[in-house]
């Protein structure tokens, strides 16, 4: 049998300690449907059943009680494992230059367990003009938004994103909800610099003759974001930089539909670099919450 994920396990055992799973989903800074959804994968991986219904409410099977515990020992000893080694040889300065919205949304949401990790290395995060630039030469390594053709660089990909409609419950009542894809022109377009994200995205949903060249323009995603939680108009986002204010309910998603965007994140340092210890755990540590956070 395959060994399970390590989201699903520490969902599990999350569960198994709160006993609800929106207390889980609030520990691991997940929705709740992404809890259940880990739960329900580990209940496949493993071929037997860790969930019981009680009355209107789910708990533990009495196997799945035993599962939790051993689960619970297996975690703690990896803890142990990892305080007993992190760090060890790891510091010096080190500079990662990220765009603001990932920064903001993701980057810094997380990255005091980085500090935790490796207390001897002092990080600094520098944001560019351009959400491809890697030009600064105060940066050690860039978290960079583009197509990947940074030429004379190591280039490696961090993960690709997906863009949907996200906009605030307020907006969403005030407008009377949106029952097709369409009913977004009703509201204020929230744009990103241009329009390229929403005309994809209704092309996508085969809107017709769609005016995106309305709204309101921002430089910077946190501004985008910002007036979508205050119900100015309606974003086009990613779950991986909006999950938070999803999770908190600040902002909610009207439509399943999302659209591959033609750009990803990835991370671009000098060849020379390659091999340095700091990039290397920095790297390590950003790809396993990354993937943590993938739904």
């Amino acid at each position: 049998m395959r060994i399970p994920s390590t989201q699903a396990l520490r969902a599990l055992d999350s569960f198994a300690r709160h006993g609800s799973v929106w207390r889980a989903a609030d520990e691991l800074h997940l929705t709740r449907s992404a809890v259940s959804h880990q739960l329900r994968l580990l209940e496949r991986d493993l071929g037997f059943d860790l969930l019981q219904r009680i009355g209107k409410g789910v708990a533990l099977t009495p196997r799945g009680q035993r599962y939790a515990a051993d689960v619970r020992k297996a975690l703690t000893v990896l803890g142990d494992a990892g305080a007993q080694t992190n760090g060890a040889g790891v510091g010096g300065s080190f500079a990662i230059s990220c765009p603001p919205g990932f920064a903001s949304m993701f980057l810094c949401t997380h990255i005091g367990e980085f500090q935790q990790m490796y207390p001897d290395v002092a990080l600094s995060v520098l944001t560019p003009r351009r959400l491809d630039d890697v030009s600064n030469p105060d940066a050690d390594a860039f978290i960079a938004f583009g197509v990947g053709n940074w030429p004379n660089r190591a280039v490696e990909l961090l993960c690709e994103v997906h863009f949907t409609p996200l906009c605030s419950p307020t907006l969403l009542n005030k407008v009377g909800g949106f029952s097709k894809p369409a009913d977004v022109l009703r509201a204020n377009l929230l744009h990103l610099s241009d329009t390229e994200d929403w005309a994809r995205w209704l092309a996508l949903s085969k809107v017709e003759n769609p005016d995106t060249e309305g709204g309101i323009f921002f430089s910077d995603m946190n501004l985008v974001f910002s007036a979508a939680v205050a119900g100015q108009g309606i974003a086009m986002g990613d779950e991986l930089t909006g999950r938070r204010a999803l999770s908190e309910g600040r902002l909610v998603k009207p439509f399943e539909a999302s659209v591959p965007s033609p750009r990803s994140y990835f991370l671009v340092f000098e060849h020379a670099k390659a091999g340095h210890p700091v990039l290397n755990a920095f790297s390590d540590w950003l790809r396993a919450k990354l993937s943590e956070n993938r739904l």
